[in-house]
């Protein structure tokens, strides 16, 4: 009898066909996020899962569907899969690492540089036809090349945004929990630092940690006063590594400059003030999102999920610890 495979919301023809050639597939036809007994529902009678990070695989789920095997996130992140309770249950959880680096990397520095020179406010002013003439002070912004930028987590995606900054001839300091190969290091020409110090001395900072306790509210009142008043400060890693009532504050009282998100710490919600402020770009959780690097994220969640459901070791893994107790 084949496998049944259930995807949680539409994605990629091409993945759901290579599914269809080794499983029952169904899907959520519909672009909404489903409620968690929703979710349980579809799930009981699944042997895999296509998931999406705003799909809350809880305990409680996991729990619910005993005859799941695997979840195949299409997401780099899986702070939305309680992964102590899927090994616990026995139930693999994968994800696609690796593919989206070079495109977030790229959105990072396009939300650096939308803010840094104030892109966006100056596209709604033009829109609205208040381009009269032009003027020596209007839309005046922030210098990038040879300015100092703090990369808080040098991992994968920090490693391609530290690359790009020597276009700029910046000087790059970085902040990391985790240690970092030497060569890497020297390779990027990055200046290892404390946290406080590349608070204090970069005019740029752009985040690419992962969401742990230790991360949560990194950026809170204390460390935005640390900054220079003319700092901007760019998040496409987790929205809730940065307190957005403190951003608020922050860029209120002039202890910024300005900000990049894309990722909010309420996701979908955003903070309603900052709304209201001109230094803030905002896009809607889109680094990853060019045609081809979302499309790989999908082949390979479908890949991690098939190679489970055939019994393979699937290539990349969350909790390998499942597979190795299975293989005993």
């Amino acid at each position: 009898m084949a496998a049944r495979v259930y995807v949680t919301r539409p994605v990629f023809d091409q993945a759901v066909e290579g599914l269809k050639r080794a499983a029952q597939v169904a899907i959520n036809s519909e672009e909404r996020v489903l409620s968690k007994n929703e979710l349980i529902s579809h799930l009981r009678e699944a042997d895999g899962a296509l998931t999406l990070l705003t799909d809350i695989i809880d305990r409680q789920v996991l729990e619910a569907c005993p005859r799941l095997k695997a979840v195949a996130n299409f997401a780099v992140g899986f702070n939305n899969v309680d992964i102590e309770a899927a090994t616990q249950l026995g139930v693999i959880v994968t994800n696609t690492p690796g593919v989206l680096t070079e495109t977030t990397a790229d959105f990072a520095w396009t939300l650096l540089m939308a803010a840094a020179r104030r892109v966006v406010e100056a596209d709604t002013f033009a829109r609205a036809g208040k381009f009269k003439a032009w003027g020596p002070k209007m839309f005046l912004g922030y210098d990038i090349y040879a300015k100092t930028l703090g990369l808080i987590g040098l991992g994968r995606i920090g490693q391609a945004v530290a690359r790009r900054a020597s276009g700029f001839n910046m000087k790059v300091l970085s902040y990391d929990a985790e240690p970092i190969p030497e060569r890497v290091v020297e390779e990027l020409h990055v200046t290892r630092v404390s946290l406080d110090e590349l608070l204090r001395t970069s005019d740029f900072i752009s985040l690419h940690v992962p969401l742990l306790a230790e991360t949560r509210h990194l950026l809170n009142d204390r460390t935005f006063a640390m900054m220079k008043p003319t700092c901007v400060v760019v998040n496409t890693s987790r929205g809730p590594v940065v307190d957005e009532k403190a951003l608020v504050r922050a860029l209120k009282s002039g202890k910024i400059a300005a900000a990049g998100l894309d990722v909010f710490e309420r996701e979908p919600e955003i903070e309603p003030e900052l709304f209201d402020l001109n230094s803030v770009v905002i896009a809607p959780h889109i680094a990853s999102a060019s045609h081809e690097t979302r499309l790989k994220m999908c082949m390979m969640a479908a890949e991690n999920l098939l190679a489970v459901l055939k019994g393979n070791r699937p290539p990349n893994f969350v909790n390998p610890e499942v597979w190795d107790r299975r293989r005993v």
